[in-house]
């Protein structure tokens, strides 16, 4: 492969990064607004751990989604 094809792939690589960000950041977003509560304030006052393992669940699950969409 020559430099010119790993400068090509090189900037793919940071638009499909930034693309991946920047839908990963949208749905985080609007997963924040459409619960009827504060999930910072659940997660970190009120110590619930039940809420920070499912929002982690959902957030990995989209990751997952997300880098399979871009590959």
């Amino acid at each position: 492969m020559t430099t010119e094809t790993h400068i090509v792939q090189f900037v793919l690589t940071l638009v499909y990064s930034a693309v991946g960000l920047a839908v990963f950041a949208v749905a985080f977003f609007v997963f924040e607004k459409i619960t009827p509560f504060s999930i910072r304030k659940e997660i970190e006052e009120d110590q619930n751990t039940a809420l920070a393992i499912i929002f982690g669940a959902i957030l990995i699950g989209l990751a997952v989604i997300i880098a399979a969409a871009i590959v």
